[in-house]
């Protein structure tokens, strides 16, 4: 009886919400789009699989600037290189806010730098890249960092012996040791078990954050929230990673030097204690463990994720692993440590690691963006407090930007002479104001880390080339590659 009542409850606002939105939308100027029904908006019309797909088929009747009904919540969708590119750059002070994701909102109590809006967000990006750049994110200390781990790697493969194995964990740990050299200040061995469930937790997160379980969580979270499921699972997990944080920080509080930072906790710890009689300041222990946990996750798994990818690709396509392993042992030998720097030598390599992450697409709605206040674009007027969703997917395969968009083709980042060319649609990191704030770190990993693979192994796999589908398993929050078992023959 009581749960009939929440349900009904819960039906009579999602009904008032709906008719307010429909008032607000007939009062403002928005963008067209399709008609929504009462309670779940346009959510019928969108592929639960690939909503990506259902938005850019929608844009080709009411254009690409159009708006839809998440449920509830009003979104605008941006749709195609010129019009996300003119919101996020051109118009980029009027998108720097962050929608209100659930599942985000739900694992960091809505601290951190990921989900945070205003001076918040401000104080906590400018603080951040500068600690990490302080920590070498993109310069010489931090290539060293990664060429270390890219020997660690190297052994974990050797250690399989040409056997098949299933590479998601060897690679999460190569990946997530180098942002927790800069987090923790430590890296963390094989051996250990917790460090190997806590990155399995975050591949878990992601991929119920890309099922369409975890997208019906994002839009209607309270009552998700009241319901049984697999998310109360994924969340309790979560959990588990808080408390791993808050035992980090409590041992750097415990053993910090003032005046020898070691990390980005440490530098935080600092900045809290400056801060301490301030009443208004950011630098306290919630915005410190939410994005420490933004930190951890992001620094993991979307990187691992498409290194993985890349040696999926390479299987697919033998000749071009072929043809890379030839430019990498001309330009710098079978056994000399790869230097960023070695990119302008490797033109091939760059541009089939471009192409990548080009083609995976891994973030393919982008985090959303909201508006902070009314906003007049292309002729339009967007309600303060609409959701913006830059569809990275219609940039990355756009059909006006690039030759072949839904084929693999390095060709898309080489000129006529076999140069490296770069792309204005290139725009995995996203960009704008709220582009991720690892990219150089993730640039420096994907070059230096598959390079590397490729300097000392020939990948293959039990089924053939054949048996590869570069199809995404799941595609919601993230385009997740299925899982195969693959061979690494040294060379």
């Amino acid at each position: 009886m009581e749960l009939s009542a929440t349900l009904f409850l819960a039906g009579l606002i999602l009904v008032l919400l709906w008719l307010f939105s429909v008032r607000t939308r007939r009062k403002s100027h928005l963008p067209p789009g399709p008609r929504g029904l009462p309670l779940v908006g346009n959510l019928p019309q969108l592929d639960k699989h690939r909503p990506f797909k259902s938005f850019v088929q929608l844009s080709e009747k009411y254009g690409p600037v159009m708006t839809v009904h998440l449920g509830w919540q009003r979104a605008v969708v941006l749709v195609g290189y010129d019009a996300v590119r003119e919101a996020l750059v051109d118009h980029a002070e009027d998108f720097t806010g962050r929608g209100p994701l659930p599942l985000l909102i739900k694992a960091t109590r809505g601290y951190g730098l990921a989900i945070s809006n205003g001076d918040r967000w401000r104080q906590l990006r400018r603080f951040t890249l500068t600690t990490l750049r302080d920590f070498g994110m993109g310069r010489k200390g931090m290539e060293q960092w990664i060429q270390e781990e890219s020997k660690h790697l190297e052994e974990r493969v050797n250690a399989f012996k040409g056997l098949p194995f299933e590479p998601s964990l060897i690679m999460s740990r190569t990946v997530s040791n180098v942002i927790c050299c800069m987090v923790f200040g430590q890296r963390f061995t094989d051996e250990d078990q917790q460090f190997c469930r806590l990155l399995n937790i975050i591949s878990e997160v992601l991929r119920f954050g890309s099922s369409p379980r975890g997208q019906m969580f994002n839009v209607f979270p309270w009552l998700m929230e009241r319901l049984p499921g697999h998310h109360h699972t994924v969340f309790a997990q979560i959990e588990e990673i808080r408390e791993f944080i808050k035992m980090k920080i409590q041992e750097h509080q415990d053993t910090i030097d003032y005046s020898s930072p070691r990390d980005y906790i440490d530098c935080f710890l600092m900045r809290m204690d400056q801060e301490k009689n301030n009443p208004e300041t950011e630098f306290h222990q919630d915005n410190m463990l939410s994005t420490v946990l933004n930190l951890f996750l992001a620094g993991t798994e979307t990187t691992s994720t498409t290194i993985r990818y890349a040696l999926h690709i390479l299987i697919k396509y033998p000749l071009i692993q072929e043809q890379m392993q030839q430019e990498i042992d001309n330009a710098i030998g079978p056994k000399t440590a790869v230097r960023m720097e070695d990119k302008k030598s490797l033109p091939f390599t760059d541009a089939v690691i471009h192409e990548v992450q080009r083609f995976l697409d891994i973030v393919p709605l982008s985090l959303p963006h909201y508006t902070l206040k009314d906003v007049s674009f292309r002729g339009y007027t967007i309600p303060k407090d609409t959701v913006i969703i830059p569809l990275l997917h219609s940039v990355l395969k756009g059909e006006k930007q690039w030759a072949t968009p839904f084929s693999f083709n390095p060709q898309h980042f080489l000129d006529q002479n076999g140069n490296f060319k770069k792309s204005p649609a290139f725009m995995p990191f996203a960009a704008g104001k709220r582009s991720c704030v690892g990219e150089s770190l993730a640039r420096m990993e994907l070059f230096i880390f598959t390079v590397s693979l490729l300097q000392h192994f020939t990948f293959s796999c039990p089924g053939g080339p054949d048996s590869i589908d570069l199809t995404p398993e799941y595609s919601g929050l993230a385009n997740l590659p299925r899982r195969y078992q693959i061979i690494a023959t040294p060379r």
